[in-house]
C-alpha cells in the first residue's frame, strides 16, 4: 500500500518536471460557501490536469529497460494527456485506449503529444481486457489511472503541497474536497494530510448518479454505478473506487458529497469569473460542493482541488451563461 515515504520520494522525482500549482481565493465565493474558499489550481498543471503527476511518478520510477518498452493507459483524456506528456519526455512509445465518447479535444491532445490512440466503445467494450492484450502482444507496461501504487504516490504530492500552503496561510483546520473518480487523487491527498496536516481532511465530491465512493464510504464495502456514461463529469466517470485506493480513503476520508451536473457547470463559470481559471465540469465538483452544499461543511475553511480544466468548448459556453 502506498505511503508518506513513496509520496515524498515521487515529489523528488517530479522536482523540475511538475508545475507547483497555486492556491487561489476570492471573497466572493467566500461569501456564497459562508466561509473561506480556497482553490488548489491544478488546472494549471501540465496537460491541464493533476494526472501529470501520478504519470510522471509512475513512469520515473521503471527500470530503464522496462521504460524504453514503452507504456499503456486507459482514460477518458486526462490521464491520457499525463501518460502521452510523460512518455513524451522520457522518450519513449505510448499507447493510450480511449472511449469513443471522450471529448474530441482530450483525444486530438492525446495525439498531438505523440500517443498512439485507440478507441473502444465503453458501452460495449472493456477497457481493461483491451489493455491487457495489447500491453501482451506489445510487452508494453500498463500505467493504470489510479489503482496505482505509484500513481497514487505522484498524486499525493499534491497534497504535500495543499499542507505546506494552508500552513503559509494559517489554516489548521479544513475539509479538503476533491474531485473523485477511482480515487487515485482522493486518496494520495488523504495519505499526505495525514502526515503533514492533522488538522486537514480528505473528502471526495462526485456526480449525482456517479457517487460510488461517497456511497463506499457509507456501506463500507465498495458500491458501483448502475451505468457506464450519463455525467457531462466525465473525467471522473469510473465505475468504482479502486481496490488500493478505497482502503486508503476508508481509513482516513471524511463522508462524500454528491452534486448535481448543473451545480458542476455554475462552478466553472464561477471559476472563470471570480477566480480567472478554465475548469472542466469533472475538475470544479469539489467547488461545487463546497458553494453548494455548505451545510455538509463544518469547517471555517474548505479547499477544494480544481483538478482538471480541458472542457469541450460547448460545455465551456453553456458554463458562462451561467453567470451572465
Amino acid at each position: 500500500m502506498t505511503n508518506i515515504a513513496e509520496i515524498e520520494a515521487a515529489a523528488r522525482r517530479l522536482e523540475g518536471h511538475a508545475r507547483r500549482t497555486p492556491l487561489l481565493s476570492s471573497p466572493f465565493l467566500d461569501e456564497i460557501a459562508g466561509r473561506r474558499v480556497w482553490v488548489k489550481a491544478e488546472c494549471l498543471q501540465h496537460t491541464g490536469s493533476f494526472k501529470f503527476r501520478g504519470a510522471w511518478s509512475a513512469l520515473s520510477a521503471l527500470e530503464a529497460k522496462t521504460r524504453k518498452r514503452g507504456v499503456i493507459a486507459y482514460s477518458s483524456g486526462n490521464h491520457a494527456q499525463g501518460v502521452a506528456l510523460a512518455a513524451r519526455m522520457h522518450g519513449v512509445p505510448a499507447v493510450i485506449i480511449m472511449p469513443t465518447d471522450a471529448p474530441q479535444i482530450k483525444i486530438e491532445n492525446t495525439r498531438a503529444l505523440g500517443a498512439e490512440v485507440v478507441l473502444y466503445d465503453r458501452a460495449t467494450e472493456d477497457r481493461d481486457a483491451i489493455g491487457a492484450r495489447l500491453a501482451d502482444a506489445r510487452a508494453l507496461t500498463l500505467v493504470k489511472p489510479f489503482d496505482d501504487a505509484m500513481v497514487i504516490a505522484g498524486q499525493g504530492t499534491t497534497g504535500l503541497e495543499i499542507a505546506e500552503q494552508a500552513a503559509n496561510r494559517g489554516i489548521t483546520h479544513a475539509d479538503v474536497m476533491v474531485c473523485c473518480g477511482g480515487g487515485g487523487l482522493t486518496s494520495g491527498i488523504a495519505l499526505a494530510l495525514a502526515s503533514r496536516a492533522t488538522g486537514l481532511r480528505a473528502r471526495p465530491a462526485e456526480p449525482a448518479g456517479f457517487d460510488d465512493t461517497t456511497r463506499s464510504l457509507a456501506t463500507g464495502e465498495i458500491q458501483k454505478n448502475a451505468a457506464p456514461t450519463g455525467s457531462i463529469c466525465d473525467a471522473i466517470l469510473t465505475p468504482a473506487p479502486g481496490a488500493l485506493t478505497f482502503p486508503i480513503m476508508k481509513r482516513l476520508c471524511g463522508p462524500g458529497i454528491v452534486v448535481t451536473d448543473d451545480e458542476a457547470l455554475r462552478a466553472v463559470g464561477l471559476a472563470w469569473s471570480r477566480l480567472k481559471i478554465v475548469l472542466e465540469p469533472g475538475g470544479a465538483v469539489a467547488l461545487a460542493a463546497a458553494l453548494y452544499h455548505r451545510e455538509q461543511i463544518t469547517t471555517p475553511d474548505v479547499i477544494c482541488v480544481a483538478s482538471g480544466g480541458n472542457v469541450d468548448p460547448a460545455i465551456f459556453a453553456r458554463a458562462m451563461a451561467t453567470v451572465t
